[in-house]
């Protein structure tokens, strides 16, 4: 039987003979900062690291204690849920100020088996054009069934001009029923799987948006987070005719309150930007860039 996080983490901590307190202090060196306290709950199961700070202390604890890479990590399994849930899921309209219609439109496609998938993995890439326009966006997707039966994703997309993509493509699956709002610049899409999955059975889906140029004019891109995931990875292409002259993360628990989290970024030299995170809870994660 495959041993749990806090089985690991004590066998290694005993093999090597360290202390909590030496622990802690080794990872201080590392300028890490986790409390005493917490390593002892981690150790002997009464909670897990699952915030992006202490899943670095996990990895430097990795290295400390001689384990291979990921181990630690790889054991703790999926992020468990937080924040406050309408039936299993953060509702739409903590999420947006266009739920009411992505709701209407979710229930004509009957989306039954929604919150049967874990997320896994969300990689997002956007593709500016050089008139500061929204020209695509690339989603690539890992779920994980959490029942027997599941055999498709919903996707939903909202443009912040109200406006409508010009193509929709979808690869490792297929585009099944798509619901819009023209007015709210709102698409829903049926990702359908091949087959069915057997609960445990991870899934990757690709698809794009794409609009004829000009597109719309963009100054944000956003994901909304219903339910908590492994990881989270956007990238943002600028043009090289228009460069952003600042960029932003932002993270929100509820998009009617102030950004929980408002951090600048850097322009890499390729003209990207881009934000990663492991255990992403539930809510608003994006970036914003003003233009000079």
């Amino acid at each position: 039987m495959q041993q749990t996080f806090d089985q690991l983490l004590k066998a290694a901590i005993d093999a090597r003979g360290l202390s909590l307190e030496r622990l802690h202090a080794r990872l201080r060196q590392r300028g890490i900062d986790v409390s005493l306290a917490s390593l002892s709950n981690w150790q002997r199961g009464k909670c897990r690291p699952e915030r992006s700070h202490s899943l670095r202390a996990v990895h430097a604890l990795e290295e400390i204690l001689a384990l291979p890479g990921d181990s630690l990590v790889a054991s703790l399994g999926p992020p468990r849920p937080r924040g406050r849930r309408l039936g299993g899921a953060l509702p739409y309209q903590d999420l947006c100020l266009v739920g009411g219609s992505i709701q209407r439109l979710l229930a004509e496609v009957r989306h039954e088996r929604d919150g049967q998938l874990d997320t896994l993995s969300y990689h997002d890439h956007v593709t500016l054009g050089p008139d500061r326009d929204e020209r695509s966006v690339r989603t690539r997707a890992v779920f994980q069934a959490r029942s027997d039966g599941v055999d498709r994703h919903v996707a939903v997309y909202h443009n912040e001009r109200g406006r409508l993509p010009d193509e929709i493509t979808a690869s490792c699956c297929r585009a099944g029923r798509t619901r819009t709002d023209a007015d709210e610049g709102i698409a829903v899409v049926e990702l359908l799987f091949d087959r069915p999955l057997s609960a445990g059975e991870t899934y990757v889906v690709e698809y794009e948006v794409r609009f004829d140029p000009p597109g719309p004019p963009a100054h944000y891109y956003e994901r909304w987070f219903r339910f908590p995931a492994h990881s989270y990875l956007l990238t943002v292409q600028f043009d090289r005719a228009a460069p952003p002259a600042r960029v932003t993360r932002v993270r929100q628990a509820n998009v009617r309150r102030a950004p929980d989290e408002v951090s600048e970024l850097r322009l890499g030299g390729w003209n990207t930007a881009h934000i990663a995170g492991v255990a992403v809870e539930p809510g608003v994660h994006g970036m914003r860039w003003e233009w000079s």
